[in-house]
């Protein structure tokens, strides 16, 4: 039997949390782009004008940076992830990963989210 073998598969769910939601941000933002892709076609059919430019823009850099901190967050679970699995391993007591890191990458998020908001809220006023 491995020695601590429960604080082992605590933190490998733990992980394998951290990678499902990683993706699942990647995955947002490659429908961030492709909704971006589908105003501008929609804009284009249902009304005689189209968007501006420079919304397309935002949607792309919105979809691009939540496609990035998706990587980011995968390769920072792997880093945390080998930590932890080194600490629970070592003999004697080790501080925390901290949550400074998790505070971050919700902040990250959060902006993203509020960005997007703005930026449809936008596209769906300037159509009418």
């Amino acid at each position: 039997m491995i020695e601590r073998y429960s604080d082992h598969a605590a933190i490998e769910r733990t992980f394998l949390a951290w990678v499902r939601t990683s993706i699942a941000v990647m995955a947002f933002g490659f429908l961030v782009q492709k909704f971006d892709l589908f105003l501008k076609i929609a804009s284009a059919s249902l009304t005689a004008r189209s968007l501006p430019e420079r919304s397309h823009v935002v949607g792309d850099i919105a979809g691009l940076l939540l496609i990035v901190l998706g990587g980011a967050m995968m390769v920072f679970a792997a880093i945390r992830f080998r930590k932890t699995a080194l600490d629970i391993d070592a003999r004697d007591m080790r501080p925390g990963p901290g949550t400074l890191l998790d505070i971050t990458l919700a902040t990250l998020l959060f902006l993203l989210g509020a960005i997007l908001f703005v930026y449809l809220s936008y596209t769906v006023i300037s159509t009418f």
